[in-house]
């Protein structure tokens, strides 16, 4: 198996932002098909089309270098400002966009990275923080505008009750492995998240 990818990935110079994205991505690819137990540097560089102390040079650990594969895969699904004049809309264009994240992380965390969560002493929730920080204030920001327009009540607003939608998001795939449906989206936040807020 290794030969054949050898040979159908051949090496390439490449340099600065370039490679390490490449070796980025080279890791998730071997964290998705091996998990973390069955990653290895010299495969991530085969796959790379490099050499192991290319990726040695950037990284001491493969913890440290999983954590950086996984910041850039999340990067990829980057949050846009739906801005629709209603919450409801907001928050359901805004489910609609992590829902197919929300999948791919979930497989990644239930069985690829039981390992690495083993190995670091850290959680699920650590990862996911570190993760979605970034775009969380652009979430907030959308309650945000809806208790300024007087539709919500900000009293009720607590922190958990403005994650809500997105834990029970969370939820569903984490149970199921796979996105949610749009009909499932719309009830978590029409018959849950709405009521409770107004």
């Amino acid at each position: 198996m290794h030969l054949a990818r050898s040979e159908s990935t051949p090496r390439r110079r490449r340099h600065g932002a370039a490679l390490k994205a490449a070796l980025l991505d080279a890791a998730w690819q071997e964290l998705m098909e091996r998990g973390y137990a069955g990653l290895t540097f010299a495969a991530v560089a085969e796959r790379a089309g490099t050499s192991r102390p290319v990726v040695n040079r950037h990284w001491a650990t493969k913890d440290m270098l999983v954590r950086d594969a996984i910041g850039r895969a999340s990067d990829q699904f980057s949050l846009i400002d739906p801005d629709t004049g209603s919450l409801r809309d907001d928050t359901i264009a805004l489910l609609e966009q992590l829902n197919g994240a929300f999948t791919m992380f979930a497989v990644a965390m239930t069985a690829q990275l039981a390992a690495y969560f083993e190995e670091t002493g850290t959680t699920p929730a650590e990862l996911r923080a570190s993760l979605i920080d970034q775009r969380w204030a652009l979430i907030e920001s959308v309650t945000h505008r809806a208790v300024e327009r007087g539709e919500i009540d900000g009293a009720k607003l607590t922190s958990r009750i403005a994650r809500l939608p997105y834990d029970l998001l969370r939820h569903e795939v984490l149970m199921d492995l796979r996105p949610v449906s749009s009909q499932a989206i719309q009830e978590i936040v029409d018959t849950i998240f709405i009521p409770v807020v107004t």
